[in-house]
């Protein structure tokens, strides 16, 4: 992707979406860590079955530390990996309480000295709870990044880092978002869906995936 596209590759992305928000469901900024803290290898979808049932009974590091790790598991259980996700969140309260007062802290630093949570948890939190321009490069973000030649990388950091340069400050906020849903919803990993994409001018991706003849008939 050139340069120049970067600005209507973004624009064409906002003007679709002007408000992009995440997928998981919260109402705090606790809510929102515990939400990405569980969604390590597991869909949104699947998160926000379960924190319906968890977040009316215990939204608090305190809470959370009231029901015992076996109550917590009780409620995440059909999450994958849940045992070692219970356990991780569970010892975060336990540090978000002692040290924190109990509040979600505000720095990359702190973040990551909770249990389980990593560069893009921590980058995620920044981002949609704090309104910070960070990039937390998932599955997707380096999937598109890569596919459109907005920003290529051979891993997650290296892509951080290239869309931390080339994404424009006014979009740099939404940009996390707009890429997450563009990769989840059109831009898949089997088959892209090319033939509905808004920003297909924009991309580098050359064997274009044709509409399928299924869906051409019933057009």
């Amino acid at each position: 992707m050139k340069t120049t596209q970067i600005v209507p590759f973004f624009q064409t992305l906002q003007a679709a979406n002007p408000h992009p928000e995440t997928e998981l469901e919260y109402s705090s900024d606790f809510e929102l860590l515990a939400a990405v803290l569980l969604s390590a290898q597991a869909t949104d979808v699947g998160v926000n079955k379960a924190t319906r049932k968890l977040f009316p009974v215990a939204n608090t590091p305190q809470a959370i530390l009231d029901l015992g790790l076996e109550g917590l598991e009780s409620y995440i259980k059909t999450i994958g990996l849940y045992r070692s996700k219970a356990k991780h969140l569970m010892e975060a309260c336990q540090i978000l309480v002692e040290r924190f007062g109990g509040q979600v802290p505000q720095t990359r630093e702190e973040l990551e000295s909770l249990p389980g949570v990593g560069r893009k948890t921590a980058n995620v939190v920044l981002n949609v709870a704090f309104g910070q321009p960070t990039m937390a490069v998932d599955t997707h973000i380096f999937r598109v990044s890569n596919r459109t030649g907005l920003a290529p990388g051979k891993n997650p950091l290296e892509v951080e880092k290239q869309l931390l340069k080339r994404v424009p400050a006014e979009f740099a906020v939404d940009s996390h978002h707009w890429l997450i849903l563009l990769g989840r919803y059109v831009c898949q990993a089997r088959t892209p869906k090319c033939w509905e994409c808004l920003v297909t001018p924009y991309c580098d991706f050359k064997p274009k995936t044709p509409m399928p003849a299924a869906k051409k008939r019933s057009s």
